[in-house]
């Protein structure tokens, strides 16, 4: 039998792995593609929000006020009235008192 002959289950298996691995190969290259592109877009919205912004950890008062540490108030330029905007994540919650 021939090698060309395209009846030959041999060789016609042969083709089925190459165009299989074929597709792997190209779903793989996609697939990290598109991995390096999120990623990129991810480290330059991070960049974006740590520009003009400052992350710090502060201390729930009586009546849900929160304080803005001095260094992060002069590092922004923030001023008694300046309107700010503030995403809240709770890290740890204080213990209630039983009793």
């Amino acid at each position: 039998m021939s090698n060309d002959n395209p009846a030959d289950p041999v060789e016609a298996f042969k083709k089925a792995l190459e165009k299989g691995s074929d597709a792997q190969k190209d779903f793989t290259r996609q697939f990290s593609s598109m991995q390096a592109d999120a990623m990129q877009n991810y480290f330059a919205m991070l960049r974006g929000l740590s520009f003009y912004n400052a992350m710090f950890k502060t201390t729930v008062q009586s009546g849900g006020r929160i304080s803005i540490p001095e260094a992060e108030r002069q590092a922004l330029d923030i001023d008694d009235g300046d309107l700010v905007q503030v995403i809240v994540i709770p890290i740890e919650r204080k213990k209630k008192k039983e009793g």
